[in-house]
């Protein structure tokens, strides 16, 4: 059973850090691509970064630079360091597992969700 647990959300003022993580069971890691997704309020899912299993990334352009987003195959974790952060980054944050390298995933591989306000 794919079980995909997000933590480290929370409270940050604009301009701080956090760094989300995402464990990971149930399926075997290295063959998955990992993402990340998030969704504001009142607006729809959208696309953050993706991780393959050999470190090609992709991200969205509205994150890059700020964002990156990382994978321990061995902890079957993957992570998403977010600096810079502004109030428009502010949603509920999705750890994702899709067997293909794509920013639209139809995967039904999702995690619960972790809030990240950004607020001062």
């Amino acid at each position: 059973q794919v079980q995909l647990v997000e933590s480290g959300g929370g409270l940050v003022q604009p301009g701080g850090s956090l760094r989300l993580s995402c464990a990971a069971s149930g399926f075997i890691f290295n063959f998955y691509v990992m993402g990340w997704y998030r969704q504001a309020p009142g607006k729809q899912r959208e696309f953050v970064a993706i991780i393959s299993s050999n470190g090609r990334t992709k991200y969205a352009d509205s994150v890059k630079g700020r964002f990156t987003i990382s994978r321990d195959n061995a902890k079957n974790t993957v992570y998403l360091q977010m600096n810079s952060l502004n109030v428009e980054d502010t949603a509920v944050y999705y750890c994702n597992a899709d067997r293909l390298f794509t920013v639209a995933s139809r995967s039904d591989a999702w995690g619960q969700g972790t809030l990240v306000t950004v607020s001062s």
